[in-house]
């Protein structure tokens, strides 16, 4: 069964990246220890004004950083435009 500290941070980190506009259809993110795991496809969401998407990830990794459910970050992505 599942940690449910994992399950509140998988759900905090899908929110957040939502919230800033990222596109996570082609991805999975999961929290597994408390270590969040984002792979896949990232894209920005066309009406979200974001210029570089590797660098909004690097915030948004920060920003999970700060959750308590989130020890870590591991983004294993390919950026698409």
């Amino acid at each position: 069964m599942a940690n449910e500290d994992d399950v509140r941070g998988t759900k905090t980190a899908r929110s957040e990246l939502g919230r800033r506009g990222v596109d996570t259809s082609q991805a999975d993110i999961r929290v597994m220890h408390g270590v969040c795991y984002i792979r896949g496809q990232l894209r920005a969401i066309r009406s979200a004004n974001i210029p570089d998407l590797k660098i909004e990830m690097e915030k948004i990794a920060k920003i999970l950083r700060t959750k308590a459910e989130i020890k870590e970050v591991v983004i294993d992505a390919i950026f698409r435009t």
